[in-house]
């Protein structure tokens, strides 16, 4: 294969056989629950970057069902979003993500640095109350429930949220394992839908975990919880910040 066969055709590795295949990314039906609870202040603060800022001690976890996805199948993720701002706009930084499914593991971490890992979540109706559950291994570490279908939720917030920038943390070693690559990336979800969104009473418990840490940001009390259904499109994302382009303060 010459150089010039290489360079245009690295999209992914492997070369010849990518684990995932260009976008744009589709998703049909996009299912999620999102349960809003109060945190430790410190705790987030303890992990999220500057530059963006903790706004509030609240973190929002999800479970997303994803039946439809263009290259990446019929998936389940679960995982930590934590409220931010950055520049003075309000967003949420992707805490931590854990799905079943590989090729979006892969294109997640490559393309635009979701903090992706291999495990078994699962988001189901269990006669009038929707349950999603994260096991890592064997292991539970979380658990939400959510009274199905208790109320309307308000479309334009949902929109609002959906519309909001999302920030990554993309790191990506060089050979001798130093960093060779370390950005903030900001990405958005396009040509939204919105087919339903409802609101209920929910309960949320993390269990630790030495590599699912999600009880590091411990549930305080749950504020509120959503169950929506939408199409949606992830867009690639935009580097916003190097922590590689300037001495650190």
């Amino acid at each position: 294969m010459k150089q010039a066969d290489v360079r245009a055709n690295a999209f992914a590795m492997p070369l010849t056989s990518p684990a995932f295949p260009p976008g744009p990314y589709r998703f049909v039906n996009r299912e999620f629950l999102v349960v809003t609870y109060r945190t430790d202040l410190d705790a987030l603060r303890a992990v999220v970057p500057e530059p963006l800022e903790v706004t509030e001690p609240l973190v929002k976890y999800e479970f997303i069902r994803m039946p439809d996805s263009t290259g990446f199948g019929d998936y389940t993720e679960s995982g930590q979003v934590i409220p931010v701002r950055f520049e003075g706009v309000h967003g949420g930084y992707v805490h931590s993500m854990y799905l079943n499914d590989h090729p979006p593991i892969a294109g997640g971490r490559e393309l635009w640095g979701f903090p992706k890992k291999l495990a078994s979540p699962e988001l189901e109706v269990e006669t009038d109350t929707l349950v999603g559950t994260l096991d890592y291994g064997k292991v539970r570490v979380a658990k939400a429930t959510m009274g199905y279908k208790h109320r309307a939720a308000d479309h334009a917030a949902v929109m609002a949220a959906l519309q909001a920038p999302n920030f990554l943390l993309k790191i990506i070693p060089h050979v001798d394992g130093t960093p060779r690559i370390c950005e903030l990336v900001r990405y958005f979800t396009t040509d939204i839908t919105l087919k339903g969104a409802w609101s209920g009473p929910a309960s949320l418990e993390l269990h630790p975990h030495a590599l699912a840490p999600v009880a590091d940001l411990p549930v305080l009390k749950v504020e509120s919880a959503l169950h929506f259904v939408c199409d949606l499109t992830l867009a690639l994302g935009e580097v916003v910040h190097d922590y590689l382009a300037e001495p650190v303060a």
